[in-house]
């Protein structure tokens, strides 16, 4: 049944997994070559399972013994001629069928569509990152290492790729920023000789500075802002651009959004970014109209974790005319947000039991791809936005659970996404 609420209804792009049927006719087979038996009384499941569970092959009941009748006369017998009885010959058991292997099932592929806007988030260099790239469509590349040689190869691999890098800073106290603009050309001052090596110039499209900074209050995103002002108008005069922001998950409270206009007016004269992270768990949904895990995509919804940067756009820079072009510089399943349900977890590999009790199924990276792919549906239909980095490929030690990376993961099922897609 259609929400009510929606005005468009987004077709789900799950994978199918033919795999009931398949075991059926295996149990068939092995059922007609065996004698009849009374089955055991079925044990009530605590809950419906989606496939079938392995079933027993049947053992024939045993053949009753025949009885031997002797030709010989008895004591009390007349010595009659006796008729010799034909003796039947014992009975031959009926050989077990060799059992049919049950046939892998096999995931349906996602369905064409349009151009993605799904990109990754790399801690360091990788060869499997390229096989990704090579599809022609991942939108954005946000990444830890700014090694010359592998920004260049990114460009080389996917030109239109848009490459985000991130300066190493220790997290920034707000409320000792006193002075903005002395810390902004002090930044300035350590990045610039990176930044404007010459084959990162021609690679890196925009920098950030600090990591998921955290205003408490208005004087706080004010300092905020002049510092994300200034730094960006030192990194255009040598010609390198910036991604002003990057706050967390949530974050900032959106009665502040006024107090970094100076920010945002210094990204759009410069043609910077805004980036913004968005996560939620124990699903992607979470925190949307879509919460636990609707498959719809209506493009005047919004979330508070997920698609919380429409509250941003709606509520404050489309009004103001501030709108300037969007980075979702991490995305993704993240179990550390707050009031949630489900689970204890971190990255989405510690979810995929929840998902299966959702009535997903035992796939998790399919699963989560799917999520993904929810998501990419809803960034599609905002011109706006650029790109979301799904966090983590080639991960740090320490986040793993958040790996996309392997044929054990999200790698296959993303690839095979992303390849049905137009090339940007």
């Amino acid at each position: 049944m259609s929400d009510p609420n929606m005005k468009k209804t987004h077709t789900r792009l799950r994978r199918r997994v033919l795999l009931a049927v398949a075991i059926s006719a295996v149990v068939l087979v092995v059922l007609a070559g065996c004698p009849a038996r009374t089955p055991p009384p079925t044990p009530t499941p605590t809950r419906t399972p989606r496939t079938l569970g392995p079933t027993d092959t049947p053992v024939p009941s045993p053949t009753e013994t025949a009885i031997f009748t002797s030709p010989l006369p008895t004591p009390e017998s007349t010595l009659e001629p006796v008729e010799t009885p034909t003796v039947s010959a014992p009975p031959t058991a009926t050989a077990s069928p060799e059992p049919t292997a049950t046939p892998t099932p096999q995931a349906t592929p996602f369905p064409p569509g349009p151009a993605s806007k799904l990109g990754l988030f790399v801690s360091r260099n990788d060869p499997r990152i390229f096989d990704l790239l090579r599809t022609g469509n991942v939108a954005v590349v946000k990444t830890l290492e700014y090694d010359s040689n592998f920004v260049a190869e990114i460009k080389q691999v996917s030109p239109d790729t848009l490459v985000v890098a991130r300066f190493d800073l220790p997290q920034i106290d707000l409320s000792t920023l006193t002075d903005p603009e002395a810390a902004a050309r002090e930044f300035a001052d350590k990045l610039l000789p990176i930044a404007t090596d010459p084959g990162r110039l021609a690679s890196i499209d925009a920098w950030e500075a600090y990591n998921e900074p955290v205003p408490s209050d208005g004087e706080q995103m004010a300092r905020l802002a002049r510092f994300e002002a200034e730094r960006t108008r030192l990194l255009a005069a040598a010609g390198v651009r910036s991604v002003i922001g990057n706050f967390g998950t949530g974050q900032p409270d959106l009665a502040l959004w006024p107090q970094f206009r100076p920010a945002l007016e210094a990204a759009i004269k410069y043609k910077g970014y805004l980036g913004l992270h968005e996560y939620s768990a124990p699903t992607m949904q979470h925190g949307s109209p879509q919460d636990p895990l609707g498959w719809g995509t209506d493009p005047a919804q919004t979330g508070w974790l997920t698609l919380r940067y429409r509250k941003v756009y709606r509520e404050y820079l489309e009004p103001n005319k501030l709108t300037l072009p969007l980075i979702l510089t991490e995305i993704g399943i993240d179990g550390l947000v707050g009031n949630r349900p489900g689970p204890e977890g971190a990255g989405w590999q510690d979810f995929g039991g929840y998902w299966d009790e959702l009535g997903m199924g035992k796939d998790a990276p399919g699963n989560y791809t799917e999520q993904l792919a929810w998501y990419d549906a809803s960034l599609q239909q905002d011109d706006y936005v650029l790109g979301g980095a799904i966090f983590a490929a080639a991960a740090s030690p320490g986040w793993e659970s958040y790996e996309i990376l392997g044929d054990g993961g999200v790698e296959p099922f993303l690839k095979q996404y992303l390849s049905v897609h137009p090339v940007r």
